[in-house]
């Protein structure tokens, strides 16, 4: 199999606590992962070291062979969806789903296929015009 997700030695510290304690992990092409545990034992931090939005104190994070320890989120090629996702009221959903992609400095037209692409898959493209509230 092919080794999609590899966390080697991961380590997170705030301060003088340890949440993440020399984690080692790897998730195969195709297979499914759950992270359990109570609140506040370190799943959403792992979770947020993994795609880059926290910084891991120690420790490799190797997506699809790559170590992206060092790489900020957006050249990681993994995301994470957030529990309480924020969409902006004010944009159409066509909108919402490109703001992302024009903050990279994706071309117009490259944006407007990947959202066509999204809307597609998703089958909403016939509410891609609509207002979010």
């Amino acid at each position: 199999m092919n080794t999609k997700l590899k966390l080697e030695k991961i380590y997170k510290r705030y301060g003088s606590k340890t949440v993440l304690d020399a984690l080692d992990l790897e998730v195969e092409e195709g297979e499914f992962m759950v992270v359990l545990g109570p609140s506040g034992m370190g799943k959403s931090t792992l979770l947020r070291v993994i795609v880059g939005i926290e910084d891991l104190t120690a420790g490799r994070v190797i997506v699809d062979g790559t170590d992206v320890s060092d790489l900020p989120p957006n050249k990681r090629n993994i995301a994470m969806v957030f529990q309480n996702y924020a969409l902006y009221p004010n944009m159409t959903a066509y909108k919402n789903i490109a703001f992302p992609l024009k903050m990279n400095k994706m071309p117009p037209g490259k944006i407007q296929k990947k959202v066509s692409e999204i809307a597609e898959t998703l089958k909403i493209a016939d509410i891609m015009d609509r207002d979010i509230s």
